[in-house]
């Protein structure tokens, strides 16, 4: 053994790398926030697209034996119109020969404009109860409505029905239309008509307590007399028959705006005004109603309105000295100050929005608007991905079973594969090593059993632990220790490499132990003199634990699929740290190992891409190595190598545009790494967002099923990287664990990193703990 120690002298100066890295760790922690923050928008932004579309507390009203002993029979037997006033219930009915023309469900894009054409046609003004997540959506429609003179009223925000919801959710949805109404038209209303509702003597017990609840709030409740049944889609003449009032009696008329196909409730519309101006009848809104009522009462009795004579209402919410109380106060329900002034004569239900109800309606329209641009959006751009990357597990499938056939062609058939004549020549093997004295007597002593002739170079990057005296302790004859002051992992390999005695190097991980054969498997390759380097077959050592498994797994796919892929197309993106092997003179050629990234092994391998060697992979060659032990440390690790990936890509952005055989990465290796290795990876936390929101507000069954079926796939093509790699399917049962729980993390290091190369932050290289519990190669079989 050998041992070469350079001159000490004062500590070198940190790097411009290092000084970068130390300004940009204190943004470490903001960046991370910031990504979170951009998932939870997102989040927010579905959430809000899915509550709009009504899918999530929406419910059909369906009541067994429904009983009607609370409900006072003087109501049950009233008209359509109930309001409170001090908090007695009253009703009342349309005049004679008045028509009340009354939609509900909407608004929608395409039939509540043919509907207003019809009613501006001839003149006449109707009343819309409209669904608060509707008026969102569609608030242009909602803005025509009111300019042309109609009146709106609530219908809730989610059409949900109120007699199974508690107090607060029933205020919930009030507020929430009023606010929609405020954003989309300027205006609030007190007329409320509770989904699934027909004639007031249809109240029960279980409704009954909602609509006193309403009456206190200061809303008009307002029934049906006559119902079209448009929505049964009869045909033109049964809806005009239905909809036509008896013995010339006024009605509240109901027909639907939305909820389907209304092209027959649009046609039968022009034809039921035209009939019922016909027999003398007007039109008018439940306002314009209730306003003739109380004229007619107070002409009656020749009060001229005055307060308290027959047919007045008081107004809701209001007391009689003129101060408002309870919940019609300012500014504490959209609701307040409508309904019938002093004197009796009723007013509009409308009134004109203002203060914060107004701005806190234009932000829910301004929020809907984001959301129903993005949901549709995201959805497209999302399909695109899963088909890129169902697209990708095929290729894998198909590339890896071509490569394995390939390269394992049995001695019958071709003569089976060689790469050329057998390599024997001596091979020199760098071992970079930074406080590894719990792995590196290990990792010498399995070199120690190779079958091929090796020199092994330690390279003691700075260890204050000892590692140097181990690695000399064991007294191996073909062991050099070159001592050097810290570095960093990229200059304790270009060391390794300009001392090397031979032309081929083997660089390994400190932590790493290598099989027998593994030395003699992986410099096979270079018995054809166009292959610059080779990538080993790295595995995991620590695999019993859950962490150990899940990236266990990841290895084996990685490795026996990525790779053979990769391979084949002759673009392989990485020879990884932990085995891997080089032309000492290609190395020269390009540099050495760059300090420029944290992915100093992508660096190096794109550029011997560049230079006009070949890279390919070496399944056969196999080393164990100790992969992370908790989930900080492999946050560390994979944070590093995400970021240090996008670092060398961006190094080598120009590769785009190489020419000849030394672009074959830039015009095949570079798009690929980038779709498959970044783009679908930042994007795939998405699809899983996508599929909750699909199973919550669309179709669990359907969405489950699709990230079922997707979960198998992954199933099938990791059972079969695990049968080329001769694993152990045991560990295939962490793979549905591994999607809900590792994966995810995965993601978010992606996005961290992304975070980071946007907001132009440096890492510096983070080393990890290890416990040296992955022994020789016998002890990892």
């Amino acid at each position: 053994m050998t041992t070469t120690t350079p001159a000490r002298g004062r500590r070198r100066a940190p790097s411009r790398m290092e000084r970068a890295a130390g300004r940009a760790a204190a943004l470490q922690k903001p960046r991370v926030i910031l990504a979170l923050l951009l998932l939870l928008a997102l989040g927010s932004v579905m959430l809000l697209d899915g509550y709009l579309r009504s899918e999530i507390g929406n419910d059909a009203r369906v009541r067994d034996g429904a009983a009607y002993d609370e409900v006072p029979r003087k109501i049950l037997d009233g008209g359509p119109i109930l309001t409170f006033s001090g908090g007695t219930a009253k009703t009342q009915s349309v005049p004679k020969k008045t028509i009340v023309l009354t939609f509900d469900d909407g608004p929608t894009a395409n039939w509540t404009p043919e509907v207003l054409e019809v009613l501006e046609e001839n003149d006449v003004q109707g009343t819309f109860f409209m669904v608060g997540s509707m008026v969102s959506r569609y608030p242009d429609v909602v803005r025509t409505l009111v300019d042309q003179g109609n009146e709106v009223g609530i219908h809730t925000f989610t059409h949900v029905d109120l007699s199974y919801q508690s107090t607060a959710r029933l205020r919930r949805e009030l507020k929430q239309t009023q606010l929609a109404l405020a954003g989309a038209a300027g205006v609030t209303t007190t007329l409320f008509r509770a989904p699934y509702s027909s004639e007031i003597s249809a109240v029960d017990n279980y409704s009954w307590p909602v609509y006193k609840e309403l009456g206190g709030l200061g809303y008009t409740s307002v029934f049906v007399d006559t119902d079209s049944d448009d929505w049964k889609k009869p045909g033109v003449s049964k809806i005009v028959r239905w909809a036509t009032p008896k013995n010339g009696q006024g009605a509240i008329v109901l027909m639907h705006d939305a909820g389907g196909d209304r092209s027959q409730t649009v046609a039968a519309l022009g034809a039921y005004i035209k009939k019922m101006k016909a027999k003398g009848y007007t039109f008018t809104t439940v306002s314009g109603a209730r306003a003739e009522l109380d004229r007619a009462a107070a002409a009656a009795r020749g009060t001229g309105g005055t307060a308290g004579t027959a047919g007045s209402r008081q107004v809701p919410g209001q007391r009689t000295d003129g101060q408002r109380s309870g919940p019609g106060s300012a500014g504490t329900d959209p609701a307040a100050g409508a309904g019938t002034g002093a004197g009796g004569a009723a007013q509009a239900a409308q009134r004109k929005a203002t203060g914060a109800t107004l701005y806190e309606g234009k932000a829910l329209v301004y929020a809907v608007a984001v959301a129903e641009w993005v949901v549709p959006a995201l959805s497209w751009f999302l399909a695109v991905v899963g088909v890129a990357v169902m697209g990708r597990f095929a290729m894998m499938l198909v590339l890896a079973r071509r490569h394995h056939r390939q390269r394992n062609r049995r001695r019958g058939r071709g003569g089976g594969f060689r790469w050329g004549p057998a390599v024997t020549r001596p091979v020199t093997v760098i071992v970079p090593a930074y406080n590894e004295k719990e792995c590196i007597a290990n990792t010498l002593k399995s070199l120690a059993m190779s079958t091929h002739p090796i020199e092994i170079i330690v390279v003691d990057d700075g260890s204050e632990d000892g590692t140097a005296e181990i690695a000399e302790s064991l007294g191996m004859p073909n062991v050099r220790v070159i001592r050097q002051e810290n570095a960093g992992k990229p200059a304790a390999l270009n060391n390794g490499v300009r001392n090397a005695r031979h032309d081929i190097v083997v660089m390994m991980d400190g932590d790493t132990v290598f099989e027998p054969d593994a030395v003699h498997q992986l410099v096979q390759p270079f018995a054809d003199p166009e292959i610059g380097a080779v990538a080993g077959n790295a595995k995991v050592g620590n695999r019993d634990t859950l962490i150990g498994a899940w990236q266990h797994i990841e290895y084996v796919m990685g490795f026996n699929l990525d790779r053979r892929m990769y391979d084949l197309l002759r673009c392989m993106p990485t020879i990884p740290g932990a085995i891997g092997a080089f032309r000492r003179d290609a190395v020269l050629e390009v540099g050495g190992m760059s300090e420029d990234t944290l992915a100093e092994d992508t660096d190096i391998t794109i550029a011997m891409h560049r230079a006009g060697w070949r890279v390919v992979y070496q399944e056969h060659a196999k080393a164990w190595t100790e992969a992370p032990g908790s989930l900080k440390q492999l946050w560390s690790q994979r944070y590093r190598w995400s970021y240090g990936t996008m670092q060398a890509l961006w190094k080598h952005r120009k590769s785009l545009t190489d020419k000849g055989p030394s672009g074959r990465f830039g015009r095949v290796g570079m798009p690929l790494v980038v779709l498959f290795q970044i783009v679908t990876p930042v994007f795939a936390p998405l699809i899983d967002v996508f599929t909750v929101y699909s199973m919550i507000f669309v179709d669990f069954r359907a969405a489950l099923l699709a990230w079922l079926a997707v979960l198998a796939v992954q199933l099938v093509c990791a059972a079969y990287a695990f049968r080329l790699d001769r694993e152990k399917y045991r560990y295939l049962a962490m793979l549905p664990l591994q999607q809900l729980a590792y994966r995810q993390m995965m993601y978010l290091v992606l996005i961290h990193s992304c975070v980071t190369a946007l907001t132009g932050g440096r890492l510096r290289w983070q080393k990890l703990k290890r416990t040296g519990e992955v022994g020789t190669p016998a002890g990892v079989n």
